[in-house]
């Protein structure tokens, strides 16, 4: 494949939904012989493809719909290659209430399961910190569950 057809094909990639550049440089490595560099530059230059856009929409994802917490989204992000500043930018964009809201839910829901386990609060506080979230927050989350 030439470099302007990979660089169409990109471009209604990014069109259709955020990438970061770790996964298209992953993308374009399959094929032999392109610029791996020239294609981002271009990609960046004309605004499809965005680091920052790219956090800030998994971040925003991540929290409201798979009740990840901050911890997880950060390493996630990390391994992706997301710079720290782009990665503090997009946790500053979740909405918080929304996102204890989704913790709350998520552990109830597990406290139903567990219900009768007699290691059933280290079973969710595990389950919660799991899911990336500060021991003080998973804490006072099942402390909620197991009062309902």
């Amino acid at each position: 494949m030439d470099q302007n057809k990979m660089l169409d094909r990109l471009r209604r990639l990014c069109s259709r939904r955020e990438y970061c550049e770790a996964d298209i440089r992953k993308k374009i490595s399959a094929e032999e012989g392109l610029d791996a560099d020239a294609i981002i530059a271009s990609l960046k230059a004309d605004k499809y493809l965005s680091d920052s856009r790219y956090a800030e929409a998994f971040a925003r994802d991540k929290a409201a719909l798979d009740g990840w917490g901050p911890l997880k989204i950060k390493m996630a992000l990390q391994a992706k290659g997301v710079s720290r500043a782009d990665i503090s930018a997009a946790l500053e964009t979740v909405d918080r209430k929304a996102a204890d809201a989704k913790l709350d839910k998520v552990v109830a829901a597990k406290y139903r399961l567990l219900a009768e386990d007699p290691q059933c609060r280290l079973k969710l506080l595990r389950f919660a910190l799991g899911r990336g979230y500060e021991y003080e927050e998973a804490a006072a989350a099942v402390d909620r569950a197991m009062k309902v």
